[in-house]
């Protein structure tokens, strides 16, 4: 394998954006974590000329803001299969690709905290399991004894999956943009997509910023900015954004890598994991209106960081080291969006929909694999997806499906994204360092 260094990454990328392609035989929208997978994994599946459209820069939205949580737990067997999927894909990348995206199989708790949760925890296991999900019940003692740094006593037991676990989100870019690279994917950075070109129902090219490219094949995505994708393309998707917020606090001997497995306490939608000596944890607020974050909130961090200080209790008195905020997608259903565009006048044959839900590192390896089958071969091994067209979308954009439980606390409707992404109160997506003043 050639070995890849600053200069020579940067040189193959000037080639390969130097001009815009007249045709290709795949474009793929949006340069993400689902967007440039899926190019990737398209020239995998051996598509000669692979085109990736980004209006900005590789990884400049939420993909290298995230928190890099990897879990196979999820709620729904399309949840468990898309994770597993996602977490091989991670912990391959050294031996197939020769670099990787900084997974650590730190090992997953989701804690109960009633007897109805125990019941739905116990179910979600035996579904789990019967997936090939390493995963198993564990008591509360054990649970303590697993967990020196939470808080004992606090649970009634969890679901422990000793493989799941995390990635390093601008690790995961800088990977993605090397594969991408020596793949031969042909990139254009700064160039918008602007709409489709067909003949009847199918697709014959795209408009972009900077020309048309011919082509029979697209993929849409684009995280929380999909609906205004759409919207070019001539169709309504039913994805918003959503403000997430993360902090890493300072170091702490009780929060050493050994002492931290990852948690994810559902009830009030915190996570949290190893980082620089101290803990990463997240968190959403379900109550705010849906749309572009461009701001942390402070005041919602301080309701959460009393749970957080309960849970862990050595976090009570740590400030902060880093403080950020990102718009990140969200469905109504929590669920994914695979298969073909449909317009006002019916599917556009050619067109492929990839949304991961607000799953962006836990499924998007997954979601771009099933993309590029759906693509090249209109079909897929890797999860059923018969229910998880924009079809299962009524005019309102509600779904016949039944939400995923295993999720962030997602607002309940996608609000205004569906025209468009407009500004959520008092809302950001811009990373911020924590000041001394707040971060006490």
């Amino acid at each position: 394998m050639t070995a890849l260094t600053d200069c020579s990454v940067y040189a193959s990328l000037e080639r390969v954006t130097s001009a815009l392609p007249r045709t290709a035989d795949a474009v793929v929208v949006g340069g993400g974590t689902v967007g440039a997978w899926c190019a990737w994994f398209l020239r995998e599946a051996g598509l000669a000329d692979v085109v990736l459209l980004e209006r900005g820069t590789l990884g400049s939205g939420a993909s290298s803001r995230a928190a890099g949580m990897v879990r196979a737990q999820g709620g729904t067997e399309v949840a468990v299969r898309l994770g597993l999927f996602s977490r091989d894909f991670y912990a391959s990348q050294p031996e197939r690709l020769g670099l990787d995206s900084g997974f650590v199989a730190q090992g997953y708790f989701m804690p109960c905290f009633s007897e109805r949760e125990v019941t739905e925890a116990r179910d979600r296991i035996a579904m789990q399991q019967a997936l090939g999900l390493d995963v198993r019940w564990v008591g509360s003692d054990e649970l303590d004894d697993l967990n020196p740094a939470m808080g004992r006593g606090l649970t009634l037991g969890g679901s422990y999956a000793p493989g799941d676990g995390y990635v390093d989100p601008p690790r995961n870019v800088l990977a993605y943009t090397a594969a991408l690279v020596t793949s031969g994917v042909r990139l254009r950075e700064r160039t918008s997509f602007e709409g489709l070109l067909r003949s009847g129902d199918r697709v014959t090219g795209v408009l972009t910023s900077a020309g048309e490219i011919a082509t029979d094949r697209v993929v849409l995505t684009g995280g929380p900015t999909l609906a205004a994708v759409g919207r070019a393309a001539g169709a309504r998707i039913p994805a918003g954004g959503a403000r997430h917020q993360v902090v890493v606090t300072g170091p702490h001997p009780d929060l050493a890598p050994d002492r931290l497995p990852m948690v994810f306490d559902v009830a009030s939608g915190i996570y949290w994991r190893p980082e620089e000596g101290g803990v990463l944890w997240g968190m959403s607020n379900p109550d705010e209106r849906p749309g572009e974050a461009t701001e942390f909130d402070w005041a919602y961090y301080a309701s959460m960081r009393r749970r957080m200080a309960m849970l862990v209790p050595s976090t009570a008195g740590l400030g902060l080291r880093k403080a950020w905020a990102a718009t990140i997608d969200f469905t109504p259903d929590h669920l994914p969006i695979l298969g073909p565009l449909i317009t006002a006048d019916g599917p556009v044959t050619g067109v492929t929909v990839a949304a991961a839900g607000g799953h962006g590192m836990m499924w998007g390896p997954g979601v771009a694999r099933v993309a590029a089958d759906l693509a090249v071969a209109d079909a897929t091994d890797v999860v059923d997806v018969s229910d998880l067209g924009l079809d299962r979308f009524d005019e309102h954009g509600r779904s016949r499906l039944a939400p995923d439980p295993i999720a962030l606390p997602f607002p309940e409707t996608v609000g205004p994204e569906t025209a468009g992404l407009e500004p959520a109160g008092p809302g950001t997506a811009t990373a911020q360092t924590a000041s001394p003043e707040t971060a006490g």
